[in-house]
């Protein structure tokens, strides 16, 4: 195992100019495919970890405020930081409410169906927002690896044309006749960079097919505990204050 991977680094030390470029940027993709893979993985196991938890004590607590309490100390989980941003829009609807009374406690401030329509569609809209911004900060970073699935056998497959290139036009103008024994060695360097660029490739595709079918899956968590947080709003906001 040690001479193969030394005879593979002595190819590549050898090879030309073009096919050792090849090889330092599919190094590059793989550097940052790695550290993207392992940075999207902490974040997504995390993600799946604390919502969770969330989504269950939030069930269990029923409590709003307990449950922002909790949901500060979850940097982590996209369904608690959509939760505070309702919630915070939530108060100001409360808080702005008539009358306005220093004196009366936020739960004692009243507001009229008006205005719980109004307060509504405002929580909804957050709610729409901050999903969005849940999505994004998601997915972030995870296209790169989809670009390095599709172009990194690309560009190995370029070196590996140029390297035999060259090994074809050492053949042509070499005196006399040539013998495998003199183009192989080109040859074998040229398709180290093909080689190389699959090793870069397969598993940035597995991961990103991993990574967006467990955000689509966080995502759909999103947007059904948004639709049953709303449903407990506009029964608050709306029908409550019928009559």
């Amino acid at each position: 195992m040690v001479s193969d991977r030394l005879d593979v680094i002595h190819m590549i030390l050898n090879a030309g100019l073009m096919v050792q470029f090849v090889m330092l940027l599919l190094f590059l993709f793989s550097v940052a495919s790695w550290a993207i893979i392992l940075i999207k993985f902490i974040q997504i196991r995390k993600a799946y970890k604390e919502s969770a938890w969330f989504i269950e004590y939030f069930w269990k607590s029923k409590d709003f405020s307990e449950s922002f309490s909790r949901a500060k100390g979850l940097p982590f989980s996209p369904i608690a930081r959509i939760f505070r941003t309702a919630y915070l829009e939530l108060r100001k609807i409360y808080t702005d409410s008539a009358p306005r009374n220093p004196a009366l406690s936020e739960a004692d401030r009243k507001i009229t169906r008006d205005e719980g329509i109004k307060g509504f569609e405002n929580v909804k809209r957050v709610l729409h927002r901050a999903g969005n911004t849940e999505s994004i900060r998601l997915i972030q970073m995870v296209p790169f690896l989809a670009t390095t699935g599709n172009t990194a056998p690309f560009i190995g497959l370029f070196g590996t044309v140029w390297g035999i290139m060259n090994s074809f036009h050492g053949i042509a103008t070499q005196q006399g006749g040539a013998t495998i024994a003199a183009v192989a060695p080109g040859i074998s360097e040229a398709l180290v960079a093909t080689a190389a660029g699959l090793a870069v490739a397969i598993p940035s595709v597995i991961a990103f097919n991993f990574f967006t079918q467990k955000i689509r899956i966080i995502e759909s968590e999103m947007d059904s505990f948004s639709s049953d947080f709303l449903n407990i709003i506009e029964r608050e906001l709306i029908y409550s204050r019928e009559g």
